[in-house]
């Protein structure tokens, strides 16, 4: 007996309706990319394993997908390695090639592969899934998409200022109010480190902070102890466990905090540029929160970090993200080309919108009307008007086989096809046809034209 077929964890079908609410979800955020200038491009779904391998610390380096290497796999493979059952030093000889973590380090490796096409700055987006070895959970999967717009090539702060208005703009269209845009600094937390005197423990001591949310103060001060950054240094910055106030208050705080550390202080005023200028210019719907605690462990980001949170309302990890790079490009030999970007999560995003019941009625995959067949001449005449109401945008389709009419009605109603059309002899003798409402049950006989308003 064949067995049942199933998914990989972490994957999903999508039916239908899911694909038409992602769709509606994706066309928003692209609309809203090219309102501000962003092109789109598209990179391979698997790089070289040495363009991913080594940028996203060692905590995204276990996440990332290889691919194991065609034909014979272990003809190459180091006797060594193998016989010692050495699974990371094995890998690089039996995987060349691996799924991409994000899209940020692929287009990176573009820009630096076509700089001499692109006219700088160049504002591109992206919309393509990627993959991560990650343990499934809500709202957290192997294989999902991001959705990714960046600018590389200016180091003006005003892109940061652009980048949460994008972020506002996008998400006041899909109806979500109450999100928050936090923003943080990495020379801040490098500033923080050197104040404490564990500057070599930056990466530890942000991939720590971190987790604050998650595992609360006593579980990161403990983390960071078992990294080697000292019970005297983590008494330091115990402000920031408890760091309030307004944007304003923050800043004036961090000055304080941060008044011996050159790094810290050019932190503090990029935050105060980008923060004031946001306040002035205002957000529609969305909250700015400058957060000390925002690390986002990645090994790129040198300057703003950005994280969105969805409404309070909603129990769901961050929906969006991004930062500035200085040097991204640097590790492909193409130096001093400052970058920053952010990023959309559109499944997190699916389900937020779906638990607030805010994706509208009429996001759906579904025809407006079937058109029911009672023969060849009947059908030959609907599909004529179908032609001219598909030539005008109207979503409709005839039932292909002549079959019991109550069928038919069963399955446009199983459908969810608000509509149906009868045709009979008498509706091509007049020349109309007859539109019933099946949710109201009203019927109307109306020439093409009406029939046309009826459906648009």
């Amino acid at each position: 007996m064949a067995s049942k077929p199933s998914i990989p964890k972490g994957t999903r079908d999508f039916s239908p309706t899911e694909v038409a609410k992602r769709q509606y979800i994706i066309q928003i955020i692209k609309s809203n990319f090219e309102k501000f200038g962003f092109q789109p491009i598209e990179t391979p779904s698997f790089e070289n394993s040495e363009t991913l391998m080594g940028k996203y610390g060692e905590e995204g380096d276990r996440l990332i997908f290889k691919i194991l290497n065609s034909g014979d796999y272990l003809a190459k493979a180091n006797a060594a390695h193998l016989e010692n059952k050495d699974s990371t030093k094995l890998t690089s000889s039996i995987s060349e090639k691996a799924l991409r973590y994000d899209l940020t380090v692929p287009f990176a490796r573009y820009v630096v592969q076509h700089q001499n096409e692109i006219e700088f700055p160049f504002k591109r987006y992206q919309i393509q899934p990627v993959w991560r070895a990650d343990r499934p959970q809500k709202g957290r999967f192997r294989e999902f998409f991001q959705c990714d717009a960046d600018v590389v090539g200016s180091k003006s702060l005003w892109q940061e200022v652009e980048l949460v208005q994008l972020y506002d703009t996008v998400f006041t269209a899909l109806g979500l109010n109450g999100v928050i845009i936090k923003i943080n600094n990495r020379k801040i937390l490098s500033g923080i480190a050197e104040v404490i005197g564990a500057s070599d423990k930056l990466i530890d001591f942000t991939v720590a902070l971190d987790k604050l949310d998650k595992i609360g103060e006593d579980g990161v001060k403990k983390e960071m102890m078992e990294k080697g950054i000292s019970e005297e240094a983590i008494l330091k910055v115990q402000p920031l466990f408890s760091f309030t106030g307004t944007i304003s208050e923050k800043i004036t705080q961090l000055s304080v905090l941060l008044s011996e550390s050159e790094e810290g202080m050019k932190g503090v005023e990029e935050l105060r540029f980008i923060c004031e200028n946001v306040i002035k210019l205002g957000l529609s719907n969305s909250i700015l929160d400058l957060d000390v605690t925002l690390a986002r462990g990645l090994n790129y980001y040198t300057g703003a970090i950005f994280e969105v949170a969805p409404p309070k309302s909603v129990a769901m990890g961050s929906i969006g993200g991004g930062g500035r790079y200085d040097d991204l490009t640097g590790i492909f030999g193409l130096k001093n080309m400052s970058g920053v970007g952010i990023s959309f999560g559109l499944d997190r995003i699916y389900l937020v919108i779906e638990e607030l019941n805010l994706f509208p009625e009429t996001v759906t995959a579904t025809s407006k009307a079937l058109f029911i067949n009672y023969g060849d001449a009947e059908a030959f005449y609907a599909l004529q008007a179908i032609q001219k109401l598909r030539a005008s945008g109207v979503k409709v389709e005839l039932y292909p086989d002549n079959t019991k009419v109550a069928k038919q009605f069963q399955h446009a109603d199983k459908r969810g096809i608000p509509f149906v059309v009868i045709i009979g002899e008498q509706e091509m003798e007049s020349n109309s046809y007859s539109l019933k409402n099946l949710v109201t049950g009203e019927q109307v006989s109306l020439d093409f034209e009406n029939l046309l308003v009826a459906l648009s």
